[in-house]
Formats: C-alpha cells, structure tokens, sequence
C-alpha cells in the first residue's frame, strides 16, 4: 500500500469512527444524514484516487510526479549559468580554450543528466 493510500485509510478510518460516535450519541434519527455524510467523504477520497492515477497516467510511465516543473527547471537554468560564470573564468585563466571547453562539456553534461526522464520505480 502507498504511503498516501495508507494516509487515506486512516483517515476515513477516523471519519468513520467519529460518525458511529455522533450516531450513539444523537441516536438513530440521525443515521440517515450521518450515514449521507461519510458516504460523501468516501466519494470524494475515491474521487481523489482516481485523478491522481488519471494525472500519473496522462504523465506517462517514465515521469516522475512533480518533476521537470517550470519553477524546477527556471532554478536549475539559473544556478547553472550563475556556477558557469567563474568555471569559465577558472578553466581560461588555468588552461585556456582547452579548459574552457572542457568545463562547458561538464555543464552540458549535468544539464542533459537533470533534464533526461527519470524512471519510476513500483
């Protein structure tokens, strides 16, 4: 079971009990509306569910929830150029276009490993 699925349990395990609770403490005239009440949490953890597994299906099976978002990638974009500045400078100033180069395949080389698709794992 997956640590949310098992977060969604207890808690509808805890709804549950607080709606026999309420049932045995304002009797059986109330069983209708308190029974109403859960059933409609049920609905909409299920409901829930299935857009999670809809949005992971719509992904694809080599993405990875969460990951490759805009924000992810604006940061990634601006500590690499911010990091390249002086491993430029370094590379020139210690082993000129040699090192240069050779830095700059080392950026390219962490940039495309961040960017390449992760696969997920079961």
């Amino acid at each position: 079971m997956e640590p949310h699925t098992h977060l969604h349990a207890q808690e509808l395990k805890k709804d549950l009990d607080a709606t026999l609770r309420a049932r045995g403490e304002l009797g059986p005239e109330y069983e209708s509306a308190l029974v109403d009440s859960f059933v409609e949490k049920v609905d909409t953890q299920v409901r829930r569910r299935l857009a999670e597994q809809r949005l992971a299906e719509a992904r694809g099976p080599g993405a990875v929830p969460g990951a490759g978002s805009f924000g992810e990638r604006f940061g990634f974009a601006i500590v690499t150029l911010v990091l390249a500045i002086p491993l430029s400078a370094v590379a020139v100033v210690n082993a000129g276009l040699t090192g240069l180069l050779i830095s700059w395949a080392g950026i390219l080389g962490v940039t495309f490993a961040h960017t390449r698709p992760r696969p997920t794992t079961p």
